[in-house]
């Protein structure tokens, strides 16, 4: 693993003997807190993938979102375990290192969900001051989303925005595009203007299934996607609507 500094992440390894050693507590955090989430979240991740501990990560991260839930995931990136906080209410993520520093290597393309747990720090702001982290060690969560989209292991578009529909853009909900989307950026521009169904973006020039799937959950994940089932490209249904419903 050579994108960014791994010294102060425990390896895959120590992380699985101490959870051996402890099941029942978080032996990584400093109070030891019982390893519960909330019933409606972990109901979701259990019906989602059977066993969240071997779950999609990106099907995690959607459900913690569309749930308004916190979370601490613990993956796996090569041989270490990169942390991160989700903070979807803020809009958030707490960890130890930016997802700018991985790039779009074979670490995220491996990526893969050890544990889902309460998080162990609060947002910014929060009441809880004695447990709010280093300030620099929060960012936005869109970039994470766009990094885990596009460069995750997930290549088929999220299980809650397939079937017949048709896409388009929520230009309102769309925040700074990054810099890395490249040839996937004449899709998003095109998605501003008109609505399409999966196989006709991945028909697009440069666009592939796969890329358009990539880039169909990103924009999804990040609130900036409506889905139709009445546009006749998607054949039934009569409304648009942003299936967040975050409004930003």
């Amino acid at each position: 693993m050579d994108e960014f500094d791994a010294s102060s992440l425990w390896r895959i390894s120590d992380f699985r003997r101490e959870r051996e050693a402890h099941p029942d507590t978080n032996p990584f955090a400093a109070d030891a807190r019982p390893t519960l989430l909330p019933t409606t979240l972990l109901a979701d991740l259990q019906q989602l993938q059977g066993d969240p501990l071997n779950g999609d990560v990106l099907e995690v991260i959607a459900a913690c979102i569309r749930h308004r839930e916190a979370a601490l995931l613990y993956l796996a990136y090569g041989d270490r375990v990169w942390p991160v906080t989700l903070f979807p209410r803020e809009f958030l993520y707490h960890s130890p290192r930016d997802v700018a520093q991985l790039g779009s290597g074979a670490g995220l393309a491996k990526l893969a969900l050890l544990s889902a747990e309460p998080p162990h720090v609060r947002p910014p702001g929060d009441n809880m001051s004695e447990r709010v982290a280093n300030p620099q060690r929060y960012r936005p969560m869109e970039a994470l989303l766009w990094a885990v989209s596009l460069h995750g292991p997930r290549s088929v578009v999220l299980s809650e925005i397939s079937g017949r529909v048709a896409y388009k853009l929520v230009s309102s909900g769309l925040r700074e595009l990054p810099s890395s989307l490249g040839a996937l950026r004449p899709a998003v521009e095109r998605l501003r203007q008109e609505a399409a169904p999966l196989r006709d973006i991945a028909g697009w020039p440069g666009m592939s299934l796969p890329r358009a799937s990539r880039l169909l959950n990103a924009l999804y994940l990040t609130g900036a996607l409506m889905i139709s089932r009445s546009h006749p490209s998607a054949g039934r249904e009569r409304s648009w609507r942003n299936l967040f419903g975050r409004g930003r």
